[in-house]
């Protein structure tokens, strides 16, 4: 693959430079006359500019307690000096051994290291420090392809903190490999910043946020994760005479079963689980196909409490889940102490 090989080998350029710059006490702006000559002897190389090498550099002090160079190789690797190695580095792409303290890595984690590109791994680096956090978010780019600019903004939100099981009662009401499945497609809370809305009254329609949803259809899928196919906004089904209608309605190709969304703006209220479970019988009975897993029901709202939400499941047989959003309508208070309030930018405006 060739991103492993690009890993493999910015790796043991981040080892050489790491290792000439410690032991000749040079300082970083050597990377410039490195860069510098890079391009003189090989006219049109791209990716090891100056800022490229500091990356390479970074890379490998980042992970350097964690892997090494193979011990089979390491006679090949003798520094010679960068400007002489650097331009044949191409014969220097080894392989990588994990040394890791904290247990054996497993073989599908060390394919999504290899898996997701090296600006994946340089925007991990830059906002994790713990080694366990730096594993999940890679895990979470390569099973759910994120972008950089999506794994960007799960970073900046620290998912890894709130990216706990939702609450649910899966495991009360559906076979437990089917109920596993469930666990891990969803996530307590997820991040819609993407929507800016105001929350003065927690009682405005739904219907803003739904389309704010709607509108960034691709993004809202992007947070879900992935095997989600959306279906519809406002489904309609008909029971006898009436019609009612779902905010949005999903389908989920590994759990094979159909996934209804409730969004609610304010806190979660027990009566909304009533709700659900009629619209869950409802797909079950007029829209599920014969093969498929029972409905599943999300209600997203902006808060719950844990007790109100595991009293209103007791006695609920249809498999739901409570989930949180986050929007982008709260400003962090750099920014907010740093604009005019809205009287003094009424006044700008005149």
């Amino acid at each position: 693959m060739a991103n492993a090989e690009s890993l493999r080998l910015y790796f043991t350029i981040g080892h050489d430079l790491d290792f000439e710059i410690s032991r000749n006490a040079w300082g970083d702006k050597i990377l410039e006359a490195v860069s510098a000559r890079l391009q003189q002897e090989l006219p049109g190389l791209r990716g090891f500019s100056a800022s490229n090498l500091r990356k390479m550099r970074i890379f490998y002090q980042s992970w350097n307690q964690s892997f090494k160079i193979c011990p089979s190789v390491t006679d090949k690797l003798q520094i010679q000096g960068l400007a002489e190695i650097l331009p044949t580095v191409s014969d220097k792409i080894t392989p990588l051994e994990f040394k890791g303290n904290d247990g054996e890595i497993s073989e599908i984690l060390m394919s999504q290291f290899f898996f997701i590109s090296f600006s994946h791994h340089y925007e991990i680096i830059l906002k994790t420090k713990d080694e366990k956090d730096r594993w999940y978010y890679i895990h979470q780019s390569a099973v759910n392809y994120w972008t950089v600019r999506h794994l960007r903004n799960e970073l900046n939100n620290k998912s890894h903190l709130k990216d706990t099981n939702l609450s649910n009662n899966f495991k009360q009401v559906l076979p437990e490999e089917i109920s596993n499945k469930a666990i891990r497609a969803f996530k307590d809370q997820y991040l819609l910043d993407y929507v800016n809305i105001e929350d003065a009254d927690d009682e405005i329609d739904e219907r803003v946020l739904e389309r704010e949803i709607v509108l960034n259809i691709k993004k809202f899928l992007m947070a879900l994760g992935s095997d989600f196919s959306f279906m519809g906004n406002q489904y309609r089904i008909m029971v006898e005479e009436d019609e009612y209608f779902i905010d949005l309605l999903f389908f989920h190709r590994g759990l094979q079963a159909l996934i209804a969304f409730d969004l609610k703006r304010g806190k979660f209220k027990p009566e909304y689980i009533g709700k659900m479970n009629f619209y869950l019988s409802a797909l079950d009975d007029l829209l599920k196909k014969p093969h498929e897993n029972p409905s599943i029901g999300i209600i997203l709202c902006k808060e719950k409490d844990q007790k109100k939400v595991e009293y209103s499941f007791r006695d609920f047989s249809k498999p739901m889940g409570v989930a949180t959003y986050r929007t982008s309508s709260t400003l962090p208070p750099e920014l907010k102490d740093a604009l005019p309030d809205a009287e003094t930018l009424k006044k700008l405006m005149e």
